[in-house]
């Protein structure tokens, strides 16, 4: 297998992700669904609604999000709703929250490792591909949350949030709590989820994801740790396993970085890289790659 391009620049601007779009080579047509995080009610971290706006205004899409499956103001869609007009995301954007109602769409995983279908929301079924707007960070559950986050949990209902957590054991949001799995089990469904999605889009994807904000938490995170290392950059990719490797070798190499090895202790400690292997062999990304700096 040839390694993966990715295109890196030091510079973090909402005009220099229009310019690593451009170098991908792709063309995503029909309608096209912008993943984004919405950020958790009380977070300071998530990346704003502004800072995607020339991007999503020349592609011409729809912002997407889903209900979570945990307290907080995002795990019904009358909370989530409400969090989304205050953020601003459906005052700028066409926004679709995709599991508003259900019932869920289910992808099959046949190759999957721990769970063998996917649930997702609905409404992924309306769009043709998708542009996935990482914020690259920490996270206490996964160590970090990429490219691989969001399209695992990112694009699964409040369900299939359950489901992947528990390790497809439940999709109830308030049974999950109750008996979590062993860590790599939850892992490996995490990457089989993303194996699930990527499948779906066929090809018709693409990865941005924006190393700024690198705090150990994630932006689900209503009360977050401030970010602990200096921006990295941002980086644009058609393989979202290598384009969550870079990032995690860019942190690895940012040695003078006093921050450096908190962030490490959070990936580390929850075995974070594991997704990375696992969705590796699952065989819809790779974990070599090529790194060009624009």
């Amino acid at each position: 297998m040839s390694k993966s391009k990715i295109f890196f620049s030091r510079t973090i601007t909402p005009e220099k992700v229009i310019e690593l779009y451009q170098k991908l080579g792709i063309s995503l047509g029909g309608k096209i669904a912008f993943k984004i995080h919405s950020g958790e009610q009380g977070n300071q971290n998530y990346i704003r609604p502004d800072f995607f706006k020339p991007i999503i205004e020349k592609l011409k899409g729809t912002v997407v999000e889903c209900n979570t499956a945990y307290g907080g103001a995002r795990n019904t869609t009358e909370k989530h709703l409400r969090l989304i007009r205050e953020h601003k995301w459906s005052s700028v954007f066409d926004f679709d929250l995709m599991d508003a109602e259900g019932p869920d769409m289910v992808i099959p995983v046949p190759n999957g490792k721990v769970i063998k279908k996917d649930y997702v929301g609905k409404n992924l079924a309306k769009y043709d591909s998708m542009l996935v707007l990482s914020h690259f960070k920490g996270h206490p559950m996964g160590g970090f949350g990429g490219a691989l986050k969001q399209l695992s949990i990112g694009c699964s209902s409040s369900a299939g949030k359950a489901y992947i957590h528990s390790a497809g054991r439940t999709t109830d949001q308030y049974d999950l709590w109750n008996d979590l799995p062993e860590q790599d089990a939850f892992l490996e469904a995490m990457a089989d989820a993303a194996s699930a999605v990527v499948s779906h889009f066929k090809g018709n994807m693409a990865f941005i994801n924006v190393m700024k904000n690198l705090s150990v938490d994630c932006d689900c995170c209503e009360i977050a740790e401030d970010p602990c290392m200096a921006d990295i950059g941002m980086l644009a990719s058609l393989d979202p396993v290598a384009i969550d490797q870079a990032c995690v070798d860019l942190v690895y190499a940012a040695k003078t970085d006093p921050g450096q090895a908190h962030f490490l202790e959070r990936i580390e400690t929850r075995h974070g890289i594991h997704t990375i292997e696992a969705a590796a062999a699952l065989g819809f990304g790779s974990r070599e790659y090529e790194l060009i700096e624009i």
